[in-house]
Order: structure tokens, then C-alpha cells, then sequence
């Protein structure tokens, strides 16, 4: 047998190989959601990098934030006109927001917090919070707690992590406004993984929040592009492929009341921004 011939029974080899990993990747939906049937809205040219979503003070209402800009928007999917906005701290690498029983509040990809004040009036400020524990560690998800008076954040990146296979959950107390150090709890890669059927090492969160009506906690993970459930003390039950084709990029999640499930993606180099709404059919 000559070298061309075994090279490209070799190239064979591996692409039948491939073919057979893609195959066997399994793409299923939570109880209650098809997620192969989005409603699709797009949105404008200001929120092509959208990086994190809160539904408010209605469905058709998105609050939302693009990571670059240190600016709230109010998205109506139902509109095309431009998006009021409030500025709240000067530009930066603003990754998520949420919605407490205090107020407002984004997430910057260090860990700091800012809460954000007089949003919706003439006059927008904020005040910040800074995460104190020493070592790198990137966030991109918080998402507020109502039974632990908390905000809660999910690392990215951590080096203490990568070393344990796990993803750490911090918790903001919105009653003394501090942060705890040590984490609220860890999330197994390897459980992950293995109830996704996917070889994934670092989860990498991107967004997240708490079903209305379950009170379980959905995370979405835009580079292995998966979706998490857990329950609300971070035991992981469920976990779903997400095709590339729908989710480019999702980088945030939100819920409307009656369980409703949002998710965006950002536009990237070659797409189009947009929010991806799948409809609760309760059990």
C-alpha cells in the first residue's frame, strides 16, 4: 500500500469518525420548552454585542445591556425605533444585570457591582461595589436570589477552578451590601459534561436566572453552548446541548412571570443580534 493511498484511507478514517461524534451529540429540550421554535426578534445596531437581558416591566419590555458602553437600554421587541438609554458609569467591560427587590444592578467582568440609581429618570448614577477576594477569576452571570436577600455571580474564569474542574457562585448580601469570599457553592464540570454527553472541560457560564414558576436556576454557557438547570443550592439535574445555528452567541437570559424563557445572542463578526423567545408550556 503506498503512502497516498494509506493517507487517505487515514483521512477517512477521521472524518467518519467526526461525522459520528457530531451524530451522536444529543440536542433536547427542558420540560415545558422546544427549543428548536423560537419566536426571533432582532435588534438594532446599538446592541449588537447585547450581554445581558432582563425582562421588565413586561415581556415585550427587555432591559438590557451591550458590554461596552456602561449604558441601560429599553428594548420594545415589537419596535424599531431607536432605544431610550441611560448612561450609569463610564465605558467598560459590562457583562450582565439584574433586577432585585433593592434595585438595579450590572455586573462588570471583574467581579465589581454597580448599583444603579435613578434609572428611567433624567439623572442616572450608580455606586460601586468591588469584588475583594485577591487572584484572577473573570464573571459574566448574576442573577438575584429573592430567599437569600442576595445577588448571586458565577465565575468564567478562575484559576482556583481550572485546577478543580468546578465553577464558583459568589453571594452579594443586599442587606450590609458586602460580598462573601468564600463561594456559596461550586458547580461540577464533570457532572456537567457527563449529563450533556459532550466532553467539555470549563463550563463558562454567560448568563442565568431563577424560573418563576419551577424556582430552579437555568444557566446558559455560550462557548460550550449548553443549558444548565440546577436547584437553588447549585446541585446540577439537567444539562442541553444548544445548536449553533440558533445560539450564536448567548449572552443573556430572563424570564417573563409566566414562565416564558429569553435568551440573546450577541450579533459577533458575522451575524445579526438578536433575543430568541420560547414559550412555557407548564406541566
Amino acid at each position: 500500500m503506498n503512502r497516498i493511498t494509506l493517507l487517505g484511507m487515514m483521512l477517512m478514517f477521521l472524518s467518519c469518525n467526526n461525522f459520528s461524534d457530531r451524530e451522536e451529540k444529543v440536542f433536547a429540550s427542558p420540560a415545558g420548552y422546544d427549543l428548536k421554535t423560537p419566536v426571533r426578534y432582532r435588534v438594532r445596531e446599538s446592541m449588537q454585542e447585547i450581554s445581558g437581558i432582563v425582562a421588565f416591566p413586561d415581556e415585550t419590555n427587555i432591559i438590557a445591556i451591550n458590554d461596552e458602553e456602561g449604558r441601560v437600554y429599553q428594548i420594545d421587541v415589537h419596535t424599531t425605533k431607536a432605544y431610550p438609554s441611560w448612561k450609569f458609569a463610564k465605558n467598560g467591560d459590562y457583562e450582565d444585570i439584574c433586577r432585585t427587590d433593592s434595585g438595579w444592578f450590572v455586573l462588570k467582568s471583574n467581579g465589581s457591582l454597580y448599583e444603579v440609581q435613578g434609572l428611567f429618570a433624567d439623572s442616572v448614577s450608580s455606586i460601586h461595589y468591588k469584588f475583594p477576594k485577591a487572584g484572577k477569576r473573570e464573571f459574566e452571570t448574576t442573577y438575584f436570589d429573592s430567599a437569600r436577600h442576595s445577588i448571586v455571580m458565577i465565575t468564567k474564569n478562575a484559576v482556583d477552578d481550572k485546577k478543580d474542574g468546578m465553577t464558583s457562585a459568589y453571594r452579594f448580601d443586599l442587606a450590609t451590601r458586602t460580598f462573601d469570599t468564600v463561594p456559596v457553592y461550586r458547580l461540577d464540570n464533570l457532572e456537567i459534561a457527563k449529563l450533556a454527553g459532550t466532553d467539555m472541560r470549563f463550563f463558562k457560564p454567560s448568563a442565568a436566572a431563577i424560573h418563576p414558576i419551577e424556582k430552579r436556576l437555568y444557566i446558559v454557557a455560550s462557548v460550550s453552548k449548553l443549558l444548565v438547570i440546577t436547584d437553588l443550592q447549585g446541585h446540577v439535574q439537567e444539562a442541553y446541548n444548544l445548536k449553533h445555528r440558533l445560539f450564536r452567541q448567548p449572552e443573556g437570559l430572563t424570564f417573563a412571570a409566566n414562565g416564558d424563557l429569553y435568551i440573546s445572542n450577541e450579533g459577533g463578526y458575522d451575524g445579526t443580534a438578536n433575543i430568541l423567545k420560547f414559550s412555557y408550556q407548564r406541566k
